[in-house]
């Protein structure tokens, strides 16, 4: 994920610490908060950029940059990950942590959710700890409005001793106050020191012990107070950027040691471990946020969220949840195939029609019919057929799976497919990635960042090959209508390819459980790991925004890469269907020499050789086939699935070469974008070798296993 840059020239920042100005005035502010709570709608609105916000944790995990000027000062706004806490048990909360700590940010925004305020308030009290520079947004107030929560945000901002501004962050013209206020406290000379969180008399005591050594030590770079309890409680990845940052090691002064033994002695004696410190910390911080929200934050407990609860009883119930997400996704593969036929084709038409004047502009030129072939029926034609298969479809699908995201669906799918990933020793969020893989494996595996662990990682890029990316639907579309559903089309026929196609990928679903807990069990052994899933309210999604951020951000960055790895494909493809040796094809020798082998797997060697030649784009493997049957020189599409049915039965085609070739097109290697995309993902050939092999041997078995049984039957 980042930004685009058109409008300000600032890119994201894996570091998480890099801050490019475009002035050395310029003011650095980190927009902090909870998942779900308007983060990065708020950072899009005040920044005018494009940055891409979700329904789970984790999914900003580098810190996006953006810039934005008032009449008196210019900011660079630093949009962090999505956090619960800055206690660092996650990846996100060790970014967030270390930017608001080491970032040096000249003041942070902390974004709160109106509607949950008091559980917001936990990173709220911790971030007033480390910086007293802090401004409370309570954003999504119509929300509140609409559940019937009042709020007293003055009397809020009293008692946390920071200011508290109240926006909607999708209308833009509410956010003038937080940016008005923002410039007041970038002018204050001195900020008031904001509330003070109070633990119990033990850990007090401990505190008072170090702090005054560890102010000495840091003079004054860091806040004392929070540095003497993070010290207590231990935290060995603090520590490492701790002296980083102080450019010495912090903990080797021996007058620290000393205080810090006697600390943690007097802790021991009452009954105070590590656990315990920690939950004390914990408790603390609850009970501070219940107490300021205790009459601040008047709601109608039995009334303002009973919709999201009735909802919530029928979309993650054991009995509903899974036959709704069944229906969900027949509908939405529904809506694909039917939205995407005219459009594909209408674009076919067009690329084909600019491929005819290139014919002429070649003829008319007199160039050689090589280079005709190489660059117009082997390059261009290959591209053409790959952006009117591909687009078409990727532009329907990204669109509504980015609107039940929007609308808070996709965490319930999280919630529902938590358990069976557990139970395969995986994290629940892959069920997101692997709902993302139904667009493009590429985007899948990219989506995997979002998963903590980095054996579940793993786990999750492994096996997102097994459901099906939009690149194989023409092909198992076509062999389900002509084999399965009828030729004749219609309403009732497309309704009948999306069920078939919809059991068809959840046998993917199934393989990828398969194959998942056998993986965890052997190659990536270990014990799941917990994360926290917040299931934010219902939301009407907006619907403008999300076509284009659907086709900015994943369609056109997808058709992109296939694009360029699609181009080079042509120009083999055209090579090894017209240089011939003793009269025969290159293509013909390959298909005759794997066609013993495919035969095994219920194939032919025609097939076998599309699946291989297409491995820059699944879109072009029905083409290759049309291709090789019919002994012509460039790829070719007939007029008809009928006819296209003719011409394979002619070829020795059977409902078993229709199975087996569907379960290939199922369970075969990733593309070579998605493989490009897992080696720059995990840094390493082997995992890459392992993406690519392990789906290709359960492939090639399982077909061989179906044809061997189904011949029983013939």
């Amino acid at each position: 994920m980042g930004l685009t840059n058109s409008s300000v020239g600032i890119k994201a920042v894996d570091s998480g610490l890099e801050i490019k100005r475009l002035s050395p005035s310029d003011k650095v502010i980190a927009i902090a908060g909870n998942p779900n709570v308007g983060k990065s709608t708020v950072f899009n609105a005040l920044t005018g950029m494009n940055q891409h916000t979700g329904n789970w944790p984790g999914k900003t995990v580098t810190n996006a940059q953006g810039y934005c000027a008032t009449s008196k000062h210019a900011y660079v706004m630093v949009d962090i990950p999505g956090t619960y806490s800055l206690m660092a048990h996650s990846a996100e909360e060790e970014v967030a942590r270390n930017f608001i700590c080491f970032g040096e940010p000249d003041a942070v925004v902390v974004i709160c959710d109106a509607t949950c305020l008091e559980r917001n308030l936990n990173l709220v009290l911790q971030t007033i700890e480390i910086s007293s520079k802090v401004i409370v947004c309570v954003n999504l107030m119509d929300e509140a409005k609409r559940k019937n929560i009042k709020i007293d945000l003055a009397k809020i901002s009293e008692r946390l001793g920071v200011p508290v501004i109240g926006t909607v962050a999708r209308k833009r013209k509410s956010l003038t106050a937080l940016l008005s206020t923002l410039d007041d406290m970038i002018d204050a000379e001195h900020c008031p020191a904001p509330l003070s969180v109070r633990y119990s008399d033990e850990i007090e005591q401990a505190i008072d012990l170090i702090e005054p050594i560890v102010r000495q030590k840091t003079n004054g770079k860091l806040n004392s107070r929070w540095l003497s309890l993070k010290l207590l409680d231990q935290d060995q990845s603090l520590i490492s950027e701790i002296n980083a940052y102080l450019g010495n090691d912090f903990l080797l002064d021996e007058t620290l040691i000393a205080a810090l033994e006697i600390a943690k002695l007097k802790l021991t004696q009452s009954g105070i471990g590590p656990d315990q410190l920690k939950d004390k910390v914990v408790s603390a911080l609850v009970t501070a946020a219940e107490k300021i929200c205790r009459d601040t934050v008047i709601f109608q407990k039995e009334k303002y969220d009973a919709f999201d609860r009735k909802m919530d009883r029928i979309l993650t119930s054991r009995q509903t949840g899974y036959p709704i997400m069944i229906l969900l996704l027949a509908m939405v593969f529904w809506l694909t195939i039917s939205g995407a036929n005219v459009p594909s084709q209408l674009l076919a038409d067009g690329l084909f029609w600019v491929q005819d004047r290139l014919t002429s502009l070649f003829h008319f030129m007199n160039a050689p019919d090589w280079l005709h072939g190489v660059l117009v029926l082997g390059v261009y034609r290959v591209l053409a057929w790959v952006i009117s298969v591909m687009l078409p479809p990727m532009a329907i699908f990204f669109p509504l799976f980015t609107l039940l995201e929007d609308a808070g669906y996709l965490p319930r799918v999280a919630y529902n497919l938590d358990k069976p990933f557990k139970c395969c020793r995986a994290c629940g969020k892959q069920s997101l990635t692997m709902c993302m893989g139904f667009g493009c494996n590429a985007a899948g595996i990219i989506g995997c960042r979002i998963i903590d662990s980095p054996r579940e990682r793993l786990l999750a890029i492994l096996t997102n090959n097994f459901v099906p990316c939009n690149g194989r639907f023409p092909t198992l579309i076509a062999i389900l209508t002509m084999f399965f559903v009828g030729v004749q089309g219609g309403t009732i026929a497309s309704l009948f390819s999306a069920v078939l196609l919809t059991v068809v990928i959840l046998l993917g679903v199934l393989i990828t459980f398969g194959v998942t807990k056998l993986l965890s069990a052997t190659l990536l052994k270990g014990v799941p790991s917990s994360f926290t899933l917040e299931l934010p309210p219902y939301r009407k999604p907006q619907i403008g925004k999300v076509i284009v951020r659907s086709i900015f951000d994943r369609t056109l960055f997808v058709l992109g890469r296939a694009i360029i790895v699609a181009a080079p494909a042509g120009l083999v493809i055209w090579m090894m269907a017209n240089i011939m040796v003793g009269g025969i094809s290159i293509l013909n020798y390959c298909t005759a020499f794997l066609d013993p082998f495919a035969r095994l797997m219920g194939l032919d060697g025609v097939i076998l050789i599309a699946f291989i030649l297409g491995f820059p784009a699944n879109e072009i493997v029905i083409p290759i086939m049309i291709m090789a049957y019919m002994s012509q020189g460039s790829l070719l599409e007939l007029d008809s699935l009928a006819e296209m049915k003719q011409l394979f039965v002619l070829n020795g085609w059977t409902w078993v070469t229709a199975i087996s070739t569907m379960l290939f097109s199922l369970i075969h290697w990733p593309c070579s974008t998605t493989l490009l995309t897992i080696k720059k993902e995990t840094g390493s050939w082997k995992w890459t070798a392992l993406a690519m092999g392990i789906p290709t041997v359960i492939g090639v078995g399982t077909c061989i296993l179906f044809a061997s049984f189904a011949k029983l039957f013939l």
